[in-house]
């Protein structure tokens, strides 16, 4: 096995590629007995999203830990949050996924976690594996074999995520247009909604690791119309889809409108903040200024952190956060082992709306009144480094911050520039005080310094 393509499929925060070409069974055998030594793993719990190539990654990775002497609890097919939850609830010392989230159906990916949901990055220890694994050192079998074994755990899963509502009743009747995007939430969706009385009007709901209807990722709007109009048609409350692995979830308003994840954030803190005064949230630093008006407000402490599943989780657990958001749909929960999760927050915001006598749209009608924003924006440019320095001087007068590339506070308005992990890209978000057109102006600004620093 080749290094440079053994190499290709370990990201920052997980391994991912393509099937066969950049991750495969035999790869996935030898990761799995590297990460065995590497990260001392005597149990694992392991799970799979629906896409035609997981079951028999999952197998090899199994395969692989037993060889290792590591005893392996199988969960079948599931969503990433089941594995983390197994992590934090049943007796292991690591949780492992197979998937690709949103990526197309050809790809493929493996998840790590340590025990209680302690999220494995390259940096803690994933880019040993790839070293041990490119250069051949991946230690022998060990002398006694680790057992494989079936485990149902999704009762347990379900009666967790139930216990965050304190009237659940309430629920009952409401009518939601669920989308799992022919990913792994269908079946847990259809659990919640029986358990609950909930009128769900569901969409693409069976798993198909084909993806017949596109991609499951409602970060793109092309993917966004059948739950817009299923909610207007059948005149839904909510409207929720969700990514292929379902730790993240997306929101539509009564009207069919998206939601942007940044609103969320809001919505989900004053909520979570409830009875909490002092509380700690954690947010990402791309867009702050509503989530720390909402914070302050509900008498939380607002708390930023870098974007990533990866150091949300590290800085939840530094503070003891009751709860981070990310703008782009990670919602983190201190009492799920302060980790992502695609159920909570809809369930949480589902309550909200059955006990209002308003929708969705009037929740975040005020926020997006107070801080209009961008929305994410993505330049391909040939030296990102260079585009930041040629933004940074330009905006020079402002207060700049670096928690995660360039921040800007320019007082009327503010905006982040970072560069991609994995591409010659870098993404934009901008957000002012009030003022629509302001953020429109600013945004039209740095875009066009962008593109002037591109070589024709």
């Amino acid at each position: 096995m080749a290094k440079g393509s053994t190499m290709a499929c370990f990201k920052a925060y997980d391994i991912r590629g393509r099937v066969p070409e950049e991750l495969n069974e035999e790869l996935a055998f030898a990761i799995a007995r590297a990460a065995a030594h590497r990260f001392g793993f005597q149990r694992v719990a392991l799970g799979h999203d629906c896409r035609l190539s997981s079951p028999g990654l999952a197998d090899a990775l199994a395969e692989g830990f037993a060889a290792a002497g590591v005893e392996v609890l199988e969960l079948g097919m599931c969503g990433t949050e089941e594995v983390y939850f197994a992590s934090f609830s049943l007796d292991v010392d690591g949780g492992v996924m197979v998937t690709a989230s949103h990526n197309p159906a050809h790809y493929n990916g493996i998840k790590f976690v340590a025990g209680g949901g302690v999220p494995i990055s390259h940096q803690s220890g994933l880019a040993d594996v790839a070293a041990m694994v490119a250069e051949d050192r991946v230690p022998p079998p060990a002398a006694a074999r680790g057992r494989r074994r079936r485990v149902d755990h999704r009762y347990a899963y379900i009666d967790h995520l139930l216990g965050y509502l304190e009237r659940p009743r309430e629920l009952s009747g409401l009518r939601m247009v669920v989308n799992p995007g022919n990913g792994a939430a269908g079946p847990v969706v259809e659990a919640l909604g029986q358990a609950l009385e909930l009128d769900l009007v569901g969409i693409n709901m069976e798993p198909d690791g084909r993806f017949p209807n596109g991609v499951p990722n409602p970060m793109l709007k092309e993917q966004r119309g059948a739950v817009s109009r299923a909610v207007k048609e059948s005149g839904a409350q909510l409207g929720v889809a969700w990514d292929g692995d379902f730790d993240r979830c997306f929101f539509f308003d009564e009207q069919g409108e998206f939601v942007e994840g940044y609103y969320m954030v809001g919505v989900l803190a004053r909520e979570r903040l409830r009875g909490h005064a002092g509380a700690k949230v954690v947010h990402d630093c791309r867009l702050i200024w509503n989530t720390r008006e909402v914070v302050k407000g509900a008498c939380g402490k607002p708390v930023v952190s870098r974007p990533g599943h990866a150091f949300i989780k590290a800085r939840m657990r530094e503070v003891d956060g009751l709860y981070g958001g990310e703008m782009s749909g990670h919602h983190f929960f201190r009492e799920f082992g302060y980790c992502d999760s695609g159920m909570i927050p809809w369930l949480l915001t589902a309550t909200l709306v059955a006990a209002a006598d308003q929708g969705l749209s009037a929740m975040v009608a005020p926020m997006k009144r107070a801080f209009p924003i961008s929305g994410e924006i993505n330049r391909r440019v040939p030296d990102p480094a260079r585009a930041l320095e040629a933004v940074a001087s330009r905006y020079r007068h402002c207060r700049q911050e670096g928690v995660d590339g360039l921040g800007c506070d320019c007082g009327s308005f503010r905006f982040n520039l970072r560069c991609s992990n994995t591409e010659p890209l870098i993404r934009l978000n901008v957000e002012s005080r009030g003022d629509e057109p302001l953020m429109r102006q600013v945004t039209g600004e740095i875009l066009r310094l962008l593109d002037s620093l591109v070589t024709p």
